[in-house]
């Protein structure tokens, strides 16, 4: 081989390996830019770490949830145990008024120097007065009498406490009343006590 061709290739082979050097440099930097896409490595003491901290944020919060609860039902029944203590004050309230009537009509009953019809007369006038008083207080909290003289014996509202012949009142049927029978809104308060026709004598 001459010479000049010698030269030829020497000088053309360091453009050949500027190429290649060029084409070898491409890989090193896609390395690089893996190594700065690639994600951290896992660490479990971090993972376990975060995974108490959580644990326990949520049992403080379950705890203070509990202690929440627990103070609503100490409340609730601090309020049931009150309500029924003091259930009847509305109905007490309502009924002194009539208290204060009965001592009126016992204060009218006897006037000094009057004669004992007017004394008896204002004795009845007074309880007549209390009395239309308590029932008005009485149907205010739906408390009704059942109407039981000239109808027919119900045994699931009235108590027969005896049988007597009448002319007037058909079998069966209530001829006079010992006490009133009440219902208390659907509900049967006390049964009347009643005295029920056998038919004519």
């Amino acid at each position: 081989m001459s010479k000049e061709k010698l030269n030829e290739e020497l000088q053309a082979s360091p453009e050949v390996a500027v190429e290649d050097g060029s084409v070898s440099e491409a890989p090193e930097e896609a390395s690089d830019k893996s190594a700065e896409e690639a994600p951290e490595a896992y660490d479990p003491e971090k993972e376990l770490g975060d995974a108490r901290e959580e644990i326990a944020g949520l049992r403080d919060r379950m705890l203070r949830m509990a202690a929440d609860n627990e103070n609503f039902k100490k409340r609730v029944e601090r309020e049931r145990l009150a309500g029924l203590k003091y259930a009847g004050e509305i109905i007490f309230r309502e009924i002194l008024p009539v208290v204060d009537n009965l001592e009126r009509a016992m204060g009218q009953g006897v006037i000094e120097g009057a004669d004992a019809e007017k004394n008896l007369s204002a004795l009845l006038a007074g309880v007549q007065l209390t009395l239309k008083s308590l029932t008005s207080t009485l149907e205010k909290f739906e408390v009704k009498a059942v109407e039981s003289v000239g109808k027919p014996f119900d045994p699931q509202q009235q108590e027969a406490m005896t049988m007597d012949a009448s002319d007037s009142i058909p079998v069966n049927h209530v001829i006079l009343e010992f006490e009133k029978g009440y219902y208390y809104k659907d509900r049967l308060l006390r049964a009347a006590k009643v005295v029920v026709s056998s038919g004519p004598k």
